[in-house]
């Protein structure tokens, strides 16, 4: 049996199997395996035919449509890899991306021929509309395949990291199909499944989405965006459209779990949920446990570095509220090690930095060669041959299971009081009550205080009464404050906004 070396082998084979089969739907469209697989390979054979390039990256303009996906697989067939770009992140934004990646075309879809266009003065423009002029050319297509080696990009995808500085990783053929092929199997996805997706394009978390329905020839129904600012609606849709699997981001996971709608309309078709992203609170896990109680629940964790995801837990007892859930073992042919900071493995039940190798570990940032030399480093208990580590910067534990336990980021662990303190710590205990549902913890240095924002309806002296039964009281939150949380594009806490609003209201001293 040949080894699967590209991405679009998944396509090509659940096509063959599936043909009639609808494989993506969005507001406005929906296509058969077939319909995709062909409209794919037009806009591959557009790509060969007005550019010379193979092996190189190409911008696209995404939104939550069919369409971004026909771009994604017309960009593989054309022998190239995709970067997509958010069609509504800030003109700025999208300035640095493009300058930093200096792609070979920029994609885009005729209803963002307008955004386009403001970039025309600096890099080649293609509009997908033009692939009405091509057919199919299979030769073409076959000679740009085969090009393209397994260790070559399928994407690269642009994340700010704690630093806010655009980052381009780029992850593999290989890597994805590692990851997707153990992911399928370990929690059991099949043809029969109908996801539901969630996550936005330019975020590593839909990569699950798409090369699971794909490789498993199911069904995937792309979320509209609005559902999310009217959850019972989205339960509905849910209802309607007999979505079998979620693999979601934590922020949609929470937003469900407290809007309170499972206890009235729960999606009672959904067998599976993976939650990935941020760290699970165990109290949003048992809102949906309640209201799901045959399905099966996976916590899943990984930095877009290691090719989404590098651990996994399959929920397999109940938790406290304010108990933390486990991220639990390895992937398959990933191994996680935690070293302290002289990348040292640490002691036996001491906490560590998590540190990643295996196949899914990217192969750096995008013309970024200082940055892949801090973040990709010698494995230091290998020195004899090259065996490169994925330095994450969070921090976990082992417990009396074996099990990976999160604790924080790195930059979250502070010293308070002469105490060492993990900031995430004092976030589950706070996230963990019932009134509240999310915070954000960090540090002010120049004041030696713990700052605690949270959403909800809630006093901060019920807040330090609570934390009582959790928490000592050198972890108490020395400031409590309430407001609505900020969040980045891809859902996740908006960290550095939110320190920097704290401390343009608060000047540290």
């Amino acid at each position: 049996m040949a080894v699967q070396k590209n991405v679009l082998e998944y396509l090509e084979e659940s096509a063959r199997r599936h043909p009639r089969k609808l494989v993506f739907t969005d507001e406005r469209t929906q296509v058969t395996y077939e319909e995709f697989l062909q409209e794919a390979r037009r806009v591959g054979t557009l790509l060969a035919k007005e550019g010379e390039c193979v092996n190189s990256p190409i911008a696209v303009f995404v939104d939550r449509r069919v369409s971004s996906l026909e771009a994604f697989f017309g960009i593989l067939f054309s022998g190239n890899f995709y970067v997509p770009i958010d069609n509504t992140m800030p003109r700025q934004r999208i300035m640095r991306l493009l300058e930093r990646l200096s792609p070979a075309l920029v994609l885009y879809d005729p209803e963002d021929e307008r955004l386009a266009l403001e970039f025309s003065d600096r890099y080649p423009l293609l509009c997908t509309e033009k692939k009405a002029l091509y057919e199919p050319e299979e030769e073409l297509l076959a000679r740009r395949r085969s090009q393209v080696l397994d260790i070559d990009p399928v994407y690269a995808i642009f994340t700010s990291g704690s630093t806010g500085t655009p980052k381009g990783i780029v992850i593999s053929h290989r890597a994805v199909i590692d990851f997707i092929d153990w992911m399928a199997g370990t929690c059991g996805f099949t043809e029969q499944d109908v996801m539901g997706n969630q996550a936005p394009f330019y975020f590593d978390c839909s990569v699950k989405d798409i090369y699971l329905t794909l490789k498993c020839g199911a069904t995937s129904h792309i979320l509209p965006k609005k559902l999310f600012s009217f959850p019972i609606l989205l339960m509905q849709y849910l209802r309607d459209k007999q979505v079998t699997a979620l693999v979601w981001a934590t922020s949609g996971f929470n937003l469900v779990a407290n809007s309170g709608v499972l206890a009235e309309a729960p999606p009672l078709n959904v067998r599976k949920v993976a939650v990935g992203g941020e760290a699970m609170m165990a109290k949003n896990l048992n809102i949906w446990r309640r209201a799901l109680p045959e399905a099966e629940f996976f916590n899943l964790y990984g930095p877009t570095e290691v090719t989404v995801d590098c651990t996994y837990y399959k929920v397999d007892r109940e938790f406290r509220d304010t108990e933390a859930v486990p991220i639990g073992r390895p992937c398959a042919n990933k191994e996680v090690l935690l070293l302290d900071e002289r990348l040292r493995p640490v002691v036996e039940g001491e906490p560590g930095e998590m540190c990643v190798r295996g196949i899914g570990v990217a192969r750096g940032y995008y013309n970024d060669p200082e940055k892949t030399a801090e973040a990709f480093v010698q494995n230091p208990n290998n020195p004899y041959y090259p065996d490169i580590i994925y330095r994450t910067g969070d921090i976990a534990l082992r417990d009396s299971e074996g099990l990976l336990v999160f604790q924080s980021r790195k930059d979250g662990q502070i010293k308070h009081m002469g105490y060492r303190i993990e900031l995430g710590e004092i976030e589950r205990a706070v996230s963990g009550f019932s009134k509240i549902r999310e915070s954000f913890c960090f540090y002010d240095e120049g004041k030696g205080q713990i700052v605690c924002v949270y959403d909800g309806e809630v006093q901060p002296g019920e807040i330090i009464r609570y934390l009582r039964d959790f928490l000592p009281k050198y972890m108490y939150p020395n400031v409590l404050k309430r407001r609505p949380l900020l969040h980045n594009a891809n859902g996740k806490i908006d960290r550095a906004r939110m320190r920097e609003e704290y401390f343009h209201e608060n000047p540290k001293s």
